[in-house]
């Protein structure tokens, strides 16, 4: 068996990196963070040009059609240098439900734009706090018109097309808006990273198109945010490796007491803590990309399994990294804060950790209850 990615698969991660080594310093980062844009515009239309936000939609709807191991390489090295671009809405959420179960027309009107950046779009389910599921979906759809309030709605403040979870006689069915047309206003929220914006939007009789059939909305949502996971662990990933980097770094150039402070037990402790938390993510997120590649059925636990274990080590890896910078950490100065954003954002954006970590425990009892294949 393979436990790596080939050597096709590294050339792309190599050429991702260096592309983001130029286009995303962390100058840019914090541009977005403290500027009134919502993302990095040039660094998403590069990405689009260079075909890496269309690296798994299919050639015939303007991707390039490489596949999901290859976006999942892409998705780590946006999460290394904390791109700020609507991927996750956009490429891992968007873009995947119309592959699952958009119509051949609805393809060609909007994986083209997604592929390469002209469009954004978004996934619309939470209605405000509290847990996300198919019974929390207020918002209805009558006559092809949506009402409803939407919140938090990731990069909902700059997308063009909404994929909204909604309410008809059937049941929960996914909607397609344009969020250009009538009925609709749109406010941006104040989070803890705002390079990563969230937005509530408000329908008032907004022309809505279904994606998928009716009353299946929830099954699909179940689809594409398994999908969502695995992609966003590999970023979550990528950002893990990079904060402990920045630590071990800094601890071996940190001067304290005339010796350099990684010679120290604790901080040595700490580190090699942080180390083992990215690999046994990392571990799990390759099993997620297989899983996802290849269509195994192991999928709903390989995706829980990748989130639970990657939300972990970014938070994990984002805490102590400004640990161990000491009193220099906290400052606007230096750049831990970037990752300890990212990664609490991240942590709460498909669910919270506790919600999946209630999916995992659910979908491994599932499996194992289930009877064996004669």
């Amino acid at each position: 068996m393979n436990f790596d990615f080939s050597d096709e698969q590294k050339q792309l991660r190599d050429q991702v990196r260096r592309f983001l080594t130029d286009r995303c310093p962390t100058s840019a980062v914090r541009a977005i963070l403290e500027g009134p844009e919502p993302y990095d515009r040039k660094l998403y239309q590069g990405l689009g040009e260079m075909g890496f936000l269309g690296a798994a939609i299919p050639e015939e709807y303007g991707g390039v059609g490489l596949g999901h191991l290859e976006l999942c390489v892409i998705a780590e090295e946006l999460g290394r240098v904390n791109a700020p671009v609507p991927v996750l809405s956009s490429i891992y959420q968007a873009a995947e439900a119309l592959m699952i179960a958009g119509t051949d027309a609805q393809k060609a009107a909007w994986l083209p734009k997604l592929a390469t950046g002209e469009a954004v779009g978004t996934l619309a389910l939470g209605e405000g706090p509290g847990k996300v599921s198919e019974t929390s979906v207020k918002a209805q759809v009558a006559g092809g018109k949506l009402t409803g309030v939407k919140l938090p709605v990731a990069d909902g403040d700059s997308a063009d097309l909404a994929i909204v979870a909604a309410r008809e006689p059937q049941g929960v069915s996914l909607w397609l808006v344009d969020l250009a047309g009538p009925g609709v206003t749109r406010e941006t929220l104040e989070t803890i990273d705002p390079t990563r914006s969230q937005a509530r939007i408000s329908f008032d009789g907004a022309p809505a198109e279904r994606l998928g059939e009716a009353g299946q909305g929830w099954r699909i949502v179940t689809d594409v945010l398994d999908r969502a996971a695995i992609l966003l662990a590999f970023e979550q990933v990528g950002g893990a490796d990079r904060a402990l980097e920045m630590a071990r770094d800094y601890a071996l150039e940190r001067m304290a007491f005339g010796r350099q402070i990684g010679s120290f037990q604790a901080v040595k402790h700490m580190l090699a803590d942080m180390y083992v938390a990215a690999t046994l993510a990392r571990s799990n997120a390759y099993y997620g990309a297989w899983a996802l590649s290849t269509g195994s059925a192991e999928l709903p636990v390989a995706a829980a399994t990748a989130r639970v274990s990657a939300t972990q080590a970014f938070q994990h890896c984002a805490k102590n990294n400004i640990q161990t910078h000491g009193g220099m950490g906290f400052t606007w100065a230096f750049d831990c804060h970037l990752f300890y954003r990212r990664a609490n954002g991240l942590a709460l954006a498909l669910g919270s950790q506790s919600t999946w970590e209630d999916l995992l425990i659910e979908r491994m009892r599932r499996r194992n209850d289930a009877p064996a294949a004669a």
